[in-house]
C-alpha cells in the first residue's frame, strides 16, 4: 500500500522550533538568534486574499514588509519565527546572493537557509522592527511565508474558523466570553501554546499548531497507546519544510480530550520525527494538534497576556 502523503511547513510545525548557526566556521554574531520551524502544506490554495483560510484549512493574514505588501502569510502558532519564500525577497529588492545562512531545523531535517534583514514587519496591531527572516522553499500552496509568534508576547489572537476571521491586537486581559472554554498554558522554554490533554485516555501535552495539516503524535504516545489504536493502521509520510521525508504510523485514536473539548476517531500520525527531538520532547506523550481538529471549532483565541488558550467548540 502506498503511504498517505502528510505535509508539514514547520518553522519553529508546524510550524517548528530551530536554531540557528552560521554556515562556516565564524565565531557567532550578535545577529545569531532563536529561529522557529515551518510546516509547509503543498496543495493549491482555494482562495487568495486576506484573513481566509486555503483548503487545508491554514489561516492567512496580510503582513507588511518594510512598507510592502500585503503578503500573504499563513498564521503558525508553532513558529517560533517568521519566514518568508524567495519571491518575498525578490520584491523588496534584497539579494540572496550572499546573505547570511541559517541552519533550519523542520519537522523532518535541517538544512541551510539564506536569510534576509527587514526592518520592519506589520501585521495587525503587531509591528516588530529590525528582524532577520529565514528563506523557505516555495512550498506555501500559494501563500508568500508564515507568520510566527514572535513579537506576540502580550498579543491576542482571535481567530473565527467559521467566518474565516482573523485579529491580532493588544491583549486586554479579557476573560473567555461564554461558551468558551480556558485552558491555561503549560509553561515551556521554547514559548510553544502547550495545554493538557488526554489521548485515547493517556495524559499527554498538546501543541497547538495552525500550520500544521494534521495532527502528529510522537513516539512516547505511540507507545503508551498502542494497545488501544485501531488496527487498521497504515504508513504515512511526513513531508517537512526542509525537503526531508520521514516515515510515520497513521491510526484512529478513540477520543482526544481538550479541557471539556473531545474529538472522536481522530487519525493521528505518530512517529519520532526530528522536531520532537529538536524540541526534547521524546520522553513523554505529546501531541501537535494540526488544522484537521482546530478547524472543527468555531473560535480559536490565544491570549498571550493570559496565558490562555480559549476555545468555543462549534454549536456552543
Amino acid at each position: 500500500m502506498k503511504p498517505s502523503s502528510v505535509l508539514f511547513a514547520a518553522l519553529g510545525v508546524a510550524a517548528l522550533a530551530a536554531t540557528t548557526a552560521l554556515a562556516n566556521d565564524a565565531a557567532p554574531s550578535a545577529d545569531d538568534e532563536e529561529l522557529a520551524e515551518i510546516v509547509v502544506i503543498a496543495p493549491e490554495p482555494r482562495y487568495v486574499a486576506p484573513t481566509t483560510r486555503d483548503r487545508i484549512g491554514r489561516v492567512w493574514v496580510p503582513v507588511h514588509l518594510d512598507g510592502k505588501g500585503p503578503f500573504r502569510m499563513v498564521l503558525d502558532t508553532a513558529a517560533q519565527r517568521s519566514a518568508v519564500v524567495p519571491e518575498v525577497a525578490q520584491a523588496l529588492g534584497i539579494p540572496l546572493e550572499g546573505a547570511p545562512q541559517v541552519l533550519l531545523h523542520g519537522a523532518t531535517g535541517s538544512r541551510v537557509m539564506p536569510t534576509i534583514r527587514v526592518e520592519t514587519l506589520a501585521v495587525g496591531d503587531v509591528w516588530l522592527q529590525s528582524e532577520r527572516l529565514p528563506i523557505v522553499p516555495n512550498a506555501f500552496g500559494g501563500a508568500e511565508g508564515l507568520l510566527g509568534m514572535d513579537g506576540m508576547r502580550d498579543r491576542r489572537i482571535y481567530i473565527n474558523f467559521r467566518a474565516d476571521y482573523v485579529d491580532i491586537a493588544r491583549s486586554n486581559n479579557r476573560r473567555a466570553g461564554e461558551g468558551f472554554l480556558a485552558l491555561p498554558f503549560i509553561a515551556n522554554d521554547r514559548d510553544l501554546i502547550m495545554v493538557n490533554a488526554r489521548v485515547g485516555g493517556v495524559a499527554a501535552l498538546a501543541i497547538i499548531d495552525t500550520g500544521a495539516q494534521t495532527t502528529v503524535g510522537n513516539a512516547a504516545l505511540h507507545s503508551a497507546l498502542r494497545r488501544r489504536l485501531s488496527r487498521l493502521s497504515r504508513s504515512d509520510e511526513i513531508h517537512g519544510a526542509t525537503g526531508d521525508v520521514q516515515t510515520g504510523t497513521g491510526a484512529r485514536v478513540a477520543a482526544i480530550s481538550l479541557g471539556g473539548l473531545a474529538v472522536r476517531d481522530a487519525h493521528v500520525t505518530f512517529g519520532d520525527i526530528h522536531i520532537f527531538q529538536q524540541w526534547e520532547l521524546t520522553d513523554r506523550p505529546v501531541l501537535l494538534v494540526g488544522m484537521d481538529i482546530l478547524g472543527l471549532v468555531d473560535t480559536l483565541v490565544i491570549d498571550y497576556r493570559r496565558r490562555e488558550l480559549q476555545i468555543k467548540p462549534r454549536g456552543g
